[in-house]
């Protein structure tokens, strides 16, 4: 029988081998790799903004090998229909039945590019599978699998064809993190490993091999190794400080004269939920301011909302809420 830190020094380690085998294939990147990671690990839900390019759908295709989870994708365009996603129940005219035809939702880890392009009832759809977890399809309802998680993208400069997600939608998504180009130092290293990966004959043929031809199926440890991770971050440690602190930074959102609107508890739930599974990934079996202020954005900035005044005065949401954090040190 393993004791708790000896369980705990596991986990951490399962954890960082995930990490190192997408390392092998995505240059940089440590942050997403590490919110997906913690989107998992708490049932949450993750929504990356970003440009084109920038290694997402590799990213969430590795991590799911990784784990050895099925993962689907959907490019949001805007004649999708709710059923493109959900599924549908098809006639079938030789027996004169309808059968039920699930939908790409039915998996562990959706990717929907783009999900503003989307029109609202799709959005709706997706969102509201989202939060029950499941599904109904004529008169009949399915569960989804589990684990499940969507991984939504959205370009956040082009907004041509695009409807906005409200912001009672956005509150459904744990974590919105924000990526950024890589450095001049990543980007050679992109461009070396580019360089050799060569050309793959098929048949007759042959083809240029890319980045996803590096994605095996080699699975880090087993399906309980991340039943067992689950569960462990369920027990790291919270104490009553952090919680109030928690209650404190959520409370001053509402407060603030430059935001109409704050935080939901739901924010405060996925600040806590966040930062228990950040520690695990660290290798602690508690949780620390530090692991607050490392989330505070991913898990607020998305939830926050600017009035028309401090627009106007040429103010940020991440200025404001770097503001309130730094008050709520002192």
């Amino acid at each position: 029988m393993k004791s708790t830190s000896e369980s705990l020094g596991d986990t951490a380690a399962y954890l960082q081998n995930i990490r190192e085998r997408v390392g092998q294939i995505i240059v940089g990147q440590d942050v997403v790799v590490e919110r997906t990671i913690i989107a998992l690990l708490t049932s949450g839900h993750l929504l990356l903004e970003g440009m084109p390019g920038l290694a997402k759908t590799l990213l969430v295709n590795t991590i799911s090998k990784a784990l050895h989870l099925d993962f689907r994708r959907v490019q949001f365009t805007i004649d999708l229909l709710p059923s493109d996603i959900l599924g549908s129940e098809i006639l079938d005219e030789k027996s004169g039945e309808f059968r039920t035809h699930k939908g790409p939702i039915f998996t562990n880890l959706l990717l929907t590019d783009e999900i503003n392009r989307a029109a609202p009832k799709v959005q709706g759809a997706l969102l509201e599978s989202m939060q029950e977890r499941k599904v109904t399809l004529g008169n009949e309802t399915f569960s989804l699998p589990t684990p499940f998680l969507v991984i939504a993208t959205q370009n956040p400069i082009e907004q041509s064809g695009t409807f906005e997600l409200p912001e009672a939608q956005l509150d459904r998504f744990m974590l919105c993190h924000r990526l950024s180009y890589p450095t001049p130092e990543e980007e050679e290293e992109i461009l070396r490993r580019n360089l050799k990966l060569g050309v793959e004959k098929k048949g007759e043929g042959a083809v240029a091999r890319t980045e996803f031809d590096l994605v095996t199926d080699d699975a880090v440890g087993t399906p309980q190794d991340l039943i067992d991770a689950m569960e462990a971050t369920h027990k790291i440690h919270v104490s009553e400080v952090l919680l109030k602190h928690v209650v404190d930074i959520v409370e001053r959102t509402r407060q603030h004269p430059d935001l109409e609107l704050g935080c939901s508890p739901r924010a405060g739930i996925s600040l806590l939920k966040a930062s228990r599974a950040r520690a695990l990934i660290h290798g602690r079996n508690y949780a620390i301011p530090e692991d607050l202020f490392a989330l505070a954005e991913d898990v607020c900035l998305h939830r926050i909302r600017l009035s028309y005044e401090a627009l106007a005065e040429g103010k940020t949401p991440q200025g404001i809420l770097q503001q309130i954090l730094n008050d709520s040190i002192s």
